[in-house]
């Protein structure tokens, strides 16, 4: 049954498939935990997977999840595990969607997490539609959405066969993040920003996701995704969206979506000599990687935005495993002032002030400008301004993203124009690009990554400020 009203009320149910996988264990149930313990959660939540459980084990496994971390709250467990039922069956099965029916009860409004592989996805949803499981509810989807742009759109046509777009919540947890929200909020709730954030005065602007770790066994997925897909189509682009979108009309989801795809939208489709592919010594060494793979461990990449505001400004984006920090970062290299009144007012390699966004492993926002020194001489150096640092009790990306998703709030999920819009940009380089180049693990990356933006300054390193 196909999907035909908007979802106005809050879910009444969490059905979570998937639920005895590795995701559920290290993020969902933490997250469940959460939401219970801050009283945003007191509705059945329905464990689906095809292993051969009890509820009772299902309640085990939760119990184990969250104690790993620390000590829980006995009370605060006492309230979650009740809530958990668990219904065991093969997906290709209707009789499963009719147990899932049943498991619900009385509910009518339930929230699916598909937390499940993607080539399942079709699967799940033609069979809520077809058991009658989403005319009130919403559905939940796990990244990647598609893996070209020729995937995501049949997954969206599925998709929308059966739910509304407004009731389609494609979840990235990098969007949860507090600092990936604080870029939204500090480029519009100041006004001494938007005089200078324009192609007059951002002469680059450059993103870094290093991971100091490597694929962790996960060499099977990591051959069919690469970093290409597993990051910068999504985590990455996400950022760039925030940070290049025009003001929203008005003070509403739909129009921060609306701002965000036209972004997508108007970015210069990438060629092979935008980009460069690497991959570290030794993964070709890992579990299931064949011998002789091409596939990127890192990546960077030139991006141009043809819009009024960003027309000529560079942006580059890198993103890597066994880099020598597990560390988030945005750079808005400013342009020099237009005289150079001081003989030392332009750094060492030509760079003015900047704008520095550090996302993690800790937040923070600094402004870097130029100081006198002390003395008679005009001299100076160029110092940072810290204006915001991370704060405690902030919640867990998959706690906020799951709350929103269960009340129907949808800022931080992606769209169906922007999925496609982003997977257009990146299609020519999937279908035709360079071989990987090796780089040892430890570096940050192959020679030519610091080739593609020696034109502009280079790279800075990020550093770990926590």
């Amino acid at each position: 049954m196909k999907q035909t009203a908007p979802v106005s009320e809050a879910s009444d149910a969490l059905v979570v498939f998937g639920v005895t996988g590795d995701l559920a264990y290290k993020k969902i149930f933490p997250a469940l935990y959460a939401m219970c313990r801050d009283g945003e959660l007191s509705v059945p939540v329905i464990g689906v997977a095809s292993s051969p459980w009890t509820v009772e084990q299902l309640r085990a496994r939760v119990s184990e999840s969250i104690e790993r971390d620390g000590a829980a709250d006995a009370h605060v467990l006492e309230r979650l595990l009740p809530l958990l039922r668990y219904v065991s069956g093969d997906y290709n099965d209707a009789g499963t969607f009719a147990a899932i029916k049943q498991a619900l009860g009385d509910a009518q409004r339930p929230a699916h997490y598909l937390a499940i592989p993607p080539t399942l996805f079709p699967t799940v949803i033609k069979g809520l539609g077809a058991a009658g499981l989403a005319a009130q509810a919403r559905v939940i989807v796990e990244k990647p959405f598609g893996r070209d742009l020729a995937s995501a759109r049949a997954l969206n046509r599925v998709a929308l066969d059966v739910f509304r777009e407004d009731s389609i919540f494609r979840i990235d947890h990098f969007l949860g993040k507090e600092a990936i929200m604080n870029i939204l909020y500090f480029r519009f709730a100041n006004s001494f920003l938007e005089p200078i954030w324009n192609r007059n005065y951002v002469a680059s602007v450059q993103i870094t996701l290093a991971e100091q770790f490597g694929v962790q066994g996960r060499g099977a997925f990591y051959e069919s995704a690469g970093c290409l897909r597993d990051v910068v189509q999504n985590h990455l682009f996400q950022i760039v969206a925030l940070l290049a979108m025009e003001p929203p009309a008005y003070r509403g989801f739909d129009a921060v979506h609306r701002e965000k795809a036209n972004v997508f939208g108007a970015m210069r489709e990438l060629h092979p000599d935008d980009l460069v592919r690497g991959q570290y010594v030794g993964y070709r060494d890992e579990a299931q990687v064949a011998s002789d793979s091409d596939v990127e461990t890192y990546c960077a990449l030139r991006l141009h935005i043809d819009s009024w505001r960003w027309a000529g400004v560079p942006w580059y984006l890198r993103s890597g495993k066994l880099l020598p920090q597990t560390v988030s970062e945005v750079l808005v290299q400013l342009k020099p002032p237009p005289q150079r009144l001081f003989a030392d007012s332009a750094p060492a390699g030509g760079h003015a002030n900047h704008l520095r966004f550090h996302l993690s492993p800790c937040s923070s926002i600094a402004l870097a400008a130029r100081v006198k020194r002390a003395g008679k001489e005009f001299t100076g150096e160029q110092r940072e301004l810290l204006l915001i640092e991370e704060e405690d009790g902030e919640d867990t990306p998959y706690q906020r993203l799951l709350t929103d998703a269960m009340s129907g709030a949808g800022a931080l999920f992606a769209h169906e124009d922007a999925i496609e819009a982003a997977w257009a940009v990146v299609q020519p380089v999937l279908d035709s690009h360079h071989p990987v180049r090796p780089y040892q693990p430890g570096s940050w990356g192959p020679a030519e990554g610091d080739a593609l933006i020696a034109a502009d300054g280079g790279w800075r390193n990020p550093e770990d400020a926590c």
